[in-house]
């Protein structure tokens, strides 16, 4: 899946024409310059492409703020990651210098660049946008990110500067792909080289010795896919890296290309917030996924209840899908390994499996009758019928009299009696509620 970057200064609304193209409101807007540090990643969907956006802080130089200083750095990752680039201006003010130095930037990269022309709200607005012509980066897009004019057309034109989608042969996508991700230095490389029995992957006590993705063909004891060992680090060194945020930009396309993925947490840190950021992303991409805590002999004075503890710790934080695989292991010692491998296909198993329409129902109908949906209004809702839906992971179709009427929590209801009922561990389950 390809990825869109939107770069800018701060304040052009960036943050706006994200949550527009995302569907969601799901990056902070404020009309104070630099609301947005940290980066939002979300998939657009348009014409029937998907492609991933990444909402970038707002560039700036020459700044004693040290969020303005990490957030430049991490401009400059998104763009050399990204594979196509919204270069967001805005009419009021024209071009400033801040601008300039952007501009320069991306000539430099030789990334497609699309210049988008932000607040366009009126038809005077239009002819304003024509002074963006001077960067040199092709004719600029007048849109409005608030009102969502000119969004359709900049949409088209990103499919056109996007790279085609890879066309997957048939006989490879019947080879599982087994991703591994975490944060840099939680021992991602050295489970690969404990799994392949021997040094594929070079291995270091420096964080982000891994500098590109690497695949491998695995086939041992009855296992047989494809293991990619996500990088940590980027080639180029003329930028100091921000080391967690080039883990996700990494681990995007690795989550996207994969079937399972092995979440790598560091024992000693336990799961923080990165982890949890690439965690999300497993499940928003609807990918299998089992939890590995590594480096567990370094824990010291482990007593019977520790590993209970940790896992409990776990689970409270991945809520409300907590139905996922967790092995403690220490690579280092090859221990607990290949229950890894096993926890992994076992995910596979479980996100490729097709219920019987005549199962689901005989298994679903009655535990919908002790347990029917809550009346609303005076309503009845009554779901007459299941079925499970052709998708590449497990979704559920329920049909009834009155679907919208169905409350989440008992959509929440009817996902736990199928994980119950059917074994869908370590996998993300979708349920949609359609009209009988």
């Amino acid at each position: 899946m390809s990825i869109l970057a939107i770069v800018g200064r701060p304040n052009v609304g960036k943050s706006t024409l994200f949550n527009r193209l995302v569907g969601m409101r799901q990056a902070i807007v404020d009309e104070v310059a630099g609301v947005t540090r940290d980066r939002h990643y979300g998939r657009c969907e348009w014409n029937g492409r998907e492609f991933s956006v990444i909402d970038t802080g707002g560039y700036a130089v020459n700044s004693e703020d040290i969020f303005e200083e990490e957030i430049r750095k991490q401009v400059l990752l998104a763009i050399e990651e990204a594979d196509a680039i919204l270069f967001m201006c805005e009419v009021h003010t024209g071009i400033t210098d801040y601008d300039n130095v952007i501009a320069d930037i991306l000539r430099r990269s030789k990334k497609p660049v699309l210049v988008v022309a932000n607040k366009v709200d009126t038809g005077d607005r239009m002819f304003d946008a024509y002074v963006f012509n001077s960067f040199g980066l092709g004719e600029p897009w007048a849109i409005s990110s608030a009102s969502g004019s000119g969004t359709g057309d900049l949409l088209d034109k990103v499919l056109e500067i996007l790279p085609p989608e890879s066309e997957v042969k048939e006989e490879e996508v019947k080879i599982p792909h087994i991703a591994i991700i975490g944060k840099p230095n939680v021992g991602k490389s050295s489970l690969t080289n404990a799994l392949l029995g021997e040094e594929r992957n070079i291995v270091t006590p420096v964080a982000g010795t891994t500098r590109d993705s690497i695949s491998t063909y695995y086939n041992k004891f009855g296992h047989e896919f494809m293991l990619v060992d996500t990088a940590g680090l980027r080639k180029k060194t003329r930028v100091k890296e921000d080391l967690e945020f080039y883990s996700v930009m990494r681990s995007i396309r690795a989550i996207e290309y994969s079937d399972v993925c092995i979440l790598m947490v560091d024992a000693q840190m336990g799961v923080e917030q990165q982890d949890m950021a690439i965690f999300n992303l497993i499940i928003k991409n609807r990918k299998g996924c089992v939890i590995v805590v590594n480096k567990w002999d370094l824990i010291p004075d482990k007593g019977p209840n520790t590993m209970k503890e940790f896992t409990k710790n776990i689970t409270n934080k991945i809520a409300p899908f907590n139905d996922i695989p967790i092995v403690f292991t220490s690579v280092i010692n090859k221990q607990r390994i290949l229950d890894v491998l096993n926890s992994a296909a076992k995910v596979y198993e479980n996100k490729s499996k097709r219920i019987p329409t005549s199962k689901l129902n005989e298994e679903m109908l009655p535990e919908i009758v002790n347990y029917p949906p809550p009346a609303v209004k005076g309503k009845y809702i009554k779901i007459k019928y299941v079925t499970q839906l052709p998708t590449p992971s497990p979704s559920f179709a329920f049909f009834c009299n009155l679907p919208q009427y169905v409350r989440e929590d008992y959509k929440r209801y009817l996902e736990n009696r199928l994980r119950e009922k059917f074994d869908f561990s370590g996998v993300p389950i979708q349920i949609f509620l359609r009209q009988k």
